[in-house]
């Protein structure tokens, strides 16, 4: 039972940080519009780069973009807390029953990979060239993320032992 705890919490816990990275963005949304805006725009990026005509100036892709991004973080937090609650319902049923409740957990936490793993480390840091900004560099904050939600994913997905085994 404690293996299938753990799990229930790692969820859990995801789903907190995910719901309030999203709330956080909506209610001081100038903050990392901001950085959106520098790193879609590549502002920051040296001039001399070849890569700059990859720069989009546009105010209202750069709010798409943005509203994209916490709509991401909010799905992801929900679908984790709907999994984490399925999950703990479940908690006592047989281990392919147990399994069969991570769906939505699983879903949660990819989501959360597609916005930072593919979203900041593949568009963010590659595309824009989001690495060669001094400032508005989120790979450090995006790889913690992302180490974060594949541990947790890794974690959650690991085969169920049935209870009272002696192994969960």
């Amino acid at each position: 039972m404690i293996l299938r705890l753990a799990k229930i919490m790692f969820v859990s816990m995801t789903a907190v940080l995910l719901l309030l990275v999203g709330i956080d963005n909506l209610l001081d949304y100038g903050t990392n519009y901001a950085f959106v805006r520098h790193v879609m725009s590549m502002d920051l990026v040296p001039p001399d780069s070849m890569l700059i005509g990859r720069a989009i100036d546009s105010p209202f892709l750069w709010h798409l973009v943005y509203a994209l991004i916490i709509a991401g973080e909010i799905g992801a937090g929900l679908l984790c807390a709907v999994g984490a609650w399925r999950l703990c319902r479940a908690r006592s049923l047989p281990a392919a029953r147990f399994a069969a409740r991570k769906d939505c957990a699983i879903a949660g936490l990819m989501l959360a990979l597609v916005v930072y793993l593919f979203g900041f480390m593949t568009v963010a840091a590659e595309w824009f060239q989001m690495w060669q900004a001094q400032s508005f560099n989120g790979q450090e904050a995006a790889f913690r993320l992302i180490a974060i939600f594949g541990i947790a994913l890794i974690f959650l997905c690991q085969r169920e032992p049935e209870l009272g085994d002696g192994s969960g």
